[in-house]
């Protein structure tokens, strides 16, 4: 068994116990290196089983980048950038960037010359200004781009021009959205269905909501691809483990962390993990009668949860210990949460707030996300009775879990006390991402001073070019939030991805909807 691609981080310390590094011999390290002098060969097939999206029903939307059996666009589609495996922002569909403007409001892109789209037509700038005027089209287009940009332009025969609606020191970040596709330009309300990308794959046959066939693009500007074909299949209805055993499927893909080592003893087997990958949120609601409208409250179940036990226990010492904060530990602007744990605090806490023999919080909700969520939520209720916190939990399906947990239509019920998934990102989003007042992952904490604080906070950070300076307004940002909790970020899940030993160029990421497979091939 070979383990590749371990990703050490700077901030490894802080995953938990250290048993992520303690686990691996100094062999396991070593073994990255023996696959550096295999050459890549043409052929063969890949099958994995993708996470299902609920709108990949017909097949006139299945090609679409916004409607796919699952959000991993980078199949057939660029953008003009793409964040690595260790989260860096690199070159894609643009070749440079830079901002314009002091105030990070205009920002100019350089295009990539000789690239082609599948159908063998040449890619031009007006095909990104197209697609850009697709992506923040009022009906049409993303939440994101919607909220960003005011105006693209082209000003040169290489070149585009973003005119933002507000400052944004991280743009290129934003490039690199699964949904910031890059189409051939054509009328708004057609662009996309064709499936026609620059991508390292084309669409060779579609099963609308279970599975999708892709073929090698012969014109395809990068390195790749190799195989012959690539297949996706829809997890609904799959136990990707007993399809990967049965030899149904090559690859798992967000592999339980508790069977990592069961997998690491097959001979046929390599285990890849990611720099970073998911949080657990937890949901605070403040309507009005909420126990959580008490900061008290807030605090004090926040340090009553034994992250580094849940890490331990439910990731196999995978995973890492995340701050009350959207910032995943291996971004150089992670602020650690000090102390981690405070048992003796927490019961003060709910002292001063009335409950000197302790509390029951309302039923907490969960779903099956993860293979391992429901090991996490039942360490994590364990941890907190130290502090005299009972916390009943409750899984839900997870068909239609988003929707009642945030959509519910009475008024006191708006937003749960519930789980929910949050990728990893770049620093600006991650902030953003509490700063919006309605938004499911901010714990709808506004209006209120801090929350306002925050947010102005957050719009200095935008206008402040020198990344330098605007880490320290991430790190006051982050302390605000860890004085504050107006959500829990309880822990972080390393992305794991199983596959076997004939497959390589496979590399886990950590965010999720990142992976590609261009240099992906068979021996």
């Amino acid at each position: 068994m070979t383990e590749k691609n371990m990703n050490p981080s700077r901030r490894d310390f802080l995953l938990g116990t250290g048993a992520t590094v303690t686990a691996l011999s100094l062999a396991d390290l070593l073994k990255p290196f023996e696959a550096l002098a295999e050459t890549p060969k043409k052929g063969g097939k890949f099958v994995y089983a993708g996470i299902p999206s609920s709108k990949h029903k017909t097949l006139k939307k299945a090609k679409h980048p916004y409607y796919g059996l699952e959000i991993r666009t980078t199949i057939t589609y660029d953008r003009l950038t793409w964040v690595d495996e260790n989260l860096n922002v690199v070159p894609q569909l643009a070749t440079s960037w830079e901002a314009i403007e002091d105030d990070q409001t205009v920002w100019e892109a350089k295009i990539r010359e000789g690239v082609k789209f599948h159908d063998g037509r040449d890619l031009t700038v007006d095909d990104v200004v197209a697609s850009y005027n697709m992506h923040k089209h009022k009906k049409l287009g993303t939440s994101f781009s919607k909220k960003l940009l005011k105006k693209i332009e082209k000003v040169g025969s290489q070149k585009v021009r973003f005119h933002l609606l507000s400052p944004n020191s991280e743009l290129p970040w934003w490039m690199a959205e699964y949904r910031q596709a890059i189409m051939p330009a054509d009328e708004l309300s057609k662009m996309g269905y064709s499936g026609n990308g620059t991508g390292p794959f084309k669409f060779a046959k579609i099963d609308p909501g279970r599975r999708v066939i892709y073929e090698p693009n012969e014109n395809y500007w990068g390195e790749g691809p190799y195989l012959d074909q690539l297949e996706v299949i829809s997890q609904k209805g799959v136990d990707p483990v007993n399809a990967y055993l049965a030899g149904q499927i090559d690859a798992i893909l967000q592999a339980d962390p508790g069977l990592v080592g069961q997998f690491k003893e097959r001979d046929d087997t390599v285990v890849d993990f990611a720099t970073s990958g998911d949080q657990i949120l937890m949901v605070l609601p403040k309507v009005d009668g909420s126990v959580f409208s008490d900061r008290r409250i807030r605090q004090a179940l926040s340090l009553a949860l034994d992250r580094e036990q849940i890490v331990r226990i439910a990731y196999n010492g995978l995973g890492w210990v995340s701050n009350d904060s959207h910032m995943h530990a291996a971004s150089p602007d992670f602020l650690a949460k000090s102390p981690i744990r405070d048992v003796t605090k927490a019961k003060k806490l709910l002292k001063e707030a009335g409950y000197p023999e302790g509390i029951t919080l309302p039923t907490f909700y969960y779903a099956p996300y993860y293979p391992e969520i429901g090991r996490v939520f039942q360490v994590a209720a364990e941890s907190v009775k130290d502090a005299g916190i009972t916390m009943p939990i409750e899984e839900r399906p997870l068909d239609g879990y988003r929707k009642w947990r945030v959509e519910d239509k009475k008024k006191t019920r708006k937003h749960r006390f519930a789980m929910g998934p949050v990728g990893s990102r770049n620093s600006a989003a991650n902030m953003f991402r509490m700063a919006r007042p309605t938004y499911n992952e901010s714990g709808y904490w506004h209006p209120s001073k801090e929350g306002d604080a925050y947010i102005e906070m957050y719009k200095k950070a935008m206008k402040t070019g020198d990344p330098v300076k605007r880490r320290e307004i991430y790190y006051e940002m982050q302390s605000l939030l860890q004085r504050e909790v107006p959500s829990i970020f309880l822990t972080g899940r390393r992305e794991i991805i199983v596959h076997r030993d004939n497959i390589h160029g496979l590399k886990a990421h950590s965010q999720y909807w990142g992976l590609q497979f261009s240099k992906v091939w068979r021996s």
